[in-house]
């Protein structure tokens, strides 16, 4: 009996062969986690989480999401952003004294 192997995956032509049976090790399958915010919208999250906290804390500052104070041209780099700061020169713990 012969055939045409085109593919590589069958056995021996010989119907009597009695080879040894090679067990193939096989790793498990890995799984990645799917998430449903990409990179960007985790750091934007992180960033709007962090003003809403220093809004109650009596922070001020220019917001990450004020798109009109941080326009730029196309051949010019984006403006810093700098973390808020507290508009009062007093901190609780002058007054706690």
């Amino acid at each position: 009996m012969s055939k045409i192997d085109t593919q590589g995956m069958s056995g021996p032509v010989d119907p009597n062969y009695k080879g040894k049976a090679k067990a193939q090790p096989h790793k498990p399958m890995m799984i990645y986690p799917r998430r449903l915010h990409t990179q960007e919208m985790v750091k934007e999250l992180k960033i709007l989480i962090n003003e809403v906290l220093d809004e109650r804390e009596g922070k001020t500052g220019r917001s990450y999401f004020d798109s009109d104070a941080f326009k730029h041209r196309i051949n010019e780099p984006e403006p810093p952003y700098e973390p808020w700061k507290h508009s009062s020169p007093w901190t609780l713990d002058d007054f706690q004294e």
